[in-house]
């Protein structure tokens, strides 16, 4: 065997086992970090954890129902503000990239993406905590919202990019207004990615705390309206764990393993539409 070809199968076959066992090195935590959650969490795991409310202080029982709720509803209202920002704001990025106001916004998305989470919820605490002078599901929504918008926007920027230029040279040989183009034809196209875009987003905003804590400020009842506090997974969590009682402590182990599983759905959800999306094609 020529000893240029065992060098280059050695060389190939140590490459590989190297990104196998960098592979295991990356699954390893995710692995660790689940395998705990499930150990601690399952046990408090019960009908009454997704039903009932948090029972009293020192007191064993009670559940965070009103919490998984009021995550539902902070995510819902966060999605109806940041997606269709972000959607349209992607999809013009896209479509006119040379543009002044493309570039300021490309760049002003970038910018918001680095920005910590704490800071978006004291900039929907001094635009909407302070002018109605209590905290809200309101607020709440529109703090995770503005943190969605960039990741959105950038998202579907790349996306859209990537549907091929004859596309749309094509609809526009017909006689279609590039409006309608982008509408009708462009963006169809990038729906697979766009909303997996949106769910990783979501998945992403869903364990927020810090904005909350300005904002939701949180609820030991059901939340009747958006203009009163509301509680949240992540903001039972936190108060549980640093709270002296043992019951609830394990209350929160549990509330963590259910929103990692919200976290995991939402992604499953993606990669489920997205392969849908791919087969329809």
């Amino acid at each position: 065997m020529d000893p240029r070809y065992r060098l280059r199968r050695g060389m190939d076959q140590g490459m590989t086992l190297v990104c196998f066992l960098c592979t295991l090195l990356v699954l390893t935590p995710l692995v660790l970090v689940l395998t705990f959650l499930a150990q601690t969490g399952l046990s408090a795991l019960n009908w009454d954890f997704f039903t009932k409310l948090p029972g009293a202080a020192g007191e064993p029982g009670g559940g965070m129902a009103n919490a998984i709720t009021g995550t539902l509803i902070l995510i819902g209202l966060a999605g109806c503000l940041g997606i269709p920002i972000g959607v349209l704001g992607g999809t013009f990025l896209s479509e006119y990239p040379q543009t002044q106001v493309s570039r300021i916004s490309r760049f002003a998305a970038d910018v918001m993406n680095g920005i910590p989470s704490i800071v978006m919820g004291l900039f929907a605490y001094v635009l909407i905590v302070l002018p109605l002078r209590h905290f809200s599901a309101l607020a709440g929504g529109v703090a995770l919202g503005v943190m969605l918008i960039p990741t959105v926007m950038r998202t579907t920027e790349e996306v859209v990019r990537l549907v091929p230029q004859s596309v749309r040279e094509a609809a526009l040989a017909l006689g279609i207004p590039q409006w309608k183009t982008t509408l009708r034809v462009v963006l169809p196209t990038a729906t697979a990615g766009i909303v997996t875009g949106i769910m990783i987003a979501l998945a992403r905003i869903a364990g927020e705390t810090a904005p909350l804590l300005f904002t939701a400020f949180g609820n030991r009842f059901w939340n009747r309206s958006i203009l009163q506090p509301i509680a949240a997974l992540p903001l039972q969590i936190f108060a549980y764990a640093i709270s002296p009682f043992d019951d609830w402590h394990r209350q929160a182990w549990a509330g963590a393993l259910v929103l990692v599983a919200i976290v995991l759905v939402v992604n499953v959800g993606a990669r489920y539409a997205t392969s849908r999306q791919v087969r329809l094609r």
